[in-house]
């Protein structure tokens, strides 16, 4: 299987790469295109980091291929990362709204010319931001089910390791879910939660203990206010304090807030993000199917939502073929069911003022 990174000239695309090769994810024979754009300053960048590429990893590099138009992409796994990205400090006022803005007219191009050259098997990765609008748009050119968002399945990892972290055992033993928009509009799913090793009345004690009593419908707010907080410190150059800061807080508002204060701090998360992207496109091209989350474009399958949300979904190497079944509390419920309405209006939003 081929895989094509759009935006590999990027931080992000130039760390899924790297990862790419360096953890053999592709075979010799294999092609990795790096697709830019014409004219563009990554025209120039994609040649050099080809060669950079090929002289790093020689006995392990896949084919490589540079692509500077998008009916020219050929992958069998599609990774879009091209576009503007969130700020760094200095400009923290760029809204989704504004980003929506750059990367609509992107999310098209590509969508378009992948449903018109491609051999209509491809599966797309979206990672750029609104993801949710990545995911809306390429699933109107293609099937829905090749089209998969990958801020839940980061949300996910990051909450199963806050709660690891908690409990001071490895990620691997901790269970559980982050559903709905990507941001600060995620939703955790404290009813999903596990640990391995622990009896149901362990695992409820440590329910209470990490949760402590706050409600759920209280969560939207209290990010605000925390984001605010940690604002503040990074603008004041307080970076370590912040990060500090954080660290105090619930392993769920730990799950949006440090990714956040990451960014602000300059280091940004690209290497997180390839790194879940990387684990991903391994999972599709080993033809396994497993149980993560993903913004994918629903059609009644979760709650009778019919918008772009992330969800826990099976996935294999065609794409995701079915949502998983949870039954939430009603205060998760209610949190998601309002979250898909604002999605809605926001995706009709961001469409029509882009």
């Amino acid at each position: 299987m081929d895989v094509s990174i759009i935006g590999a000239s990027g931080d992000c695309g130039r760390s899924i790469a790297v990862q790419l090769i360096e953890e053999r994810v592709l075979s010799p024979s294999e092609r990795l295109q790096l697709v830019g754009r014409e004219g563009g300053s990554s025209a120039a960048v994609l040649h050099g980091l080809r060669h950079d590429l090929e002289d790093a990893y020689a006995e392990i590099a896949p084919e490589l291929d540079v692509a500077l138009r998008p009916e020219e992409v050929v992958g069998d796994v599609i990774v879009m990362t091209a576009g503007i990205t969130l700020p760094m400090i200095g400009r923290a006022s760029l809204t989704r709204e504004e980003l929506a803005r750059a990367n609509l007219p992107i999310f098209h191009a590509y969508a378009r010319a992948i449903a018109e050259y491609g051999h209509g098997d491809e599966v797309v990765i979206v990672v750029s931001n609104p993801v949710e609008l990545g995911v809306e748009i390429f699933s109107r050119y293609l099937d829905r089910r090749r089209v998969i968002g990958i801020g839940a399945y980061s949300d996910t990892l990051r909450f199963r390791l806050e709660i690891a972290a908690a409990v001071g055992v490895r990620r691997q033993k901790a269970y559980g879910f982050v559903v709905g928009e990507h941001g600060d509009e995620l939703i955790p799913l404290w009813s999903t939660v596990k640990i391995h090793g622990l009896d149901e009345s362990e695992m409820q004690s440590t329910l209470r203990r990490l949760r402590g009593d706050r409600s759920l419908r209280e969560y939207p707010q209290e990010v605000q206010r925390e984001k605010q907080r940690t604002m503040e410190l990074v603008s004041q150059g307080r970076v370590q304090e912040a990060f500090a800061y954080v660290d105090r807080l619930p392993p769920d508002l730990r799950v949006g807030l440090k990714p956040y204060v990451t960014h602000l701090s300059g280091a940004k998360t690209a290497v997180t993000t390839a790194n879940v992207t990387v684990d991903l496109v391994r999972t599709l091209m080993d033809g396994r199917e497993i149980v993560v989350a993903g913004q994918v474009r629903l059609d009644g399958e979760f709650y009778d939502i019919r918008t772009c949300l992330g969800v826990p979904i099976v996935v294999g190497n065609r794409g995701w073929s079915q949502v998983v079944g949870l039954t939430l509390w009603e205060e998760e419920a209610q949190l998601l069911l309002s979250g898909a309405r604002s999605m809605q209006s926001k995706l009709q939003r961001w469409e029509t003022h882009a």
